[in-house]
């Protein structure tokens, strides 16, 4: 499993490093980043799921659409995220990535930052021999 952590205090964005072996870890790893800085993800039960895919020319490209999805889609389906499982693929055009996404209805109680989006400022995303790393800022 992939590990995650803030990189730089700035103003208006959040942004985290995050980690993985495999692209599709990373991607995981990225949205359990993403929602503990939503929510408190360690109280948040997978009791509601539902699926979504997202395509894109690059890895890089694919990251941002992704998380930007799981944010809309978790404000559209009023979910706190916690539980992320990935699977992606290279295709002829890119990229494509499909996940299930698990979480329990939006609370008071269990929330945290609101974020707004998934920024380019800072966006990276390198492979190496031992995996995957990027960076991703948040805007709040």
């Amino acid at each position: 499993m992939g590990s995650y952590s803030y990189v730089e205090d700035l103003s208006s964005d959040v942004m985290f490093e995050a980690l993985g072996v495999t692209l599709d870890d990373l991607l995981e790893t990225a949205s359990r980043a993403l929602f503990s800085i939503v929510c408190d993800t360690e109280r948040i039960d997978p009791i509601e799921s539902f699926e979504l895919e997202v395509s894109a020319e690059d890895e890089k490209g694919l990251l941002h659409e992704y998380l930007s999805r799981l944010l809309t889609e978790s404000e559209i389906r009023g979910l706190f995220l916690s539980k992320f499982v990935v699977r992606s693929k290279k295709t002829n055009n890119g990229f494509v990535a499909q996940a299930e996404v698990s979480g329990e209805p939006m609370s008071p109680l269990k929330g945290g930052t609101v974020a707004k989006g998934i920024t380019y400022y800072g966006l990276s995303l390198h492979q190496s021999p031992s995996g995957y790393c990027a960076r991703v800022a948040i805007d709040v």
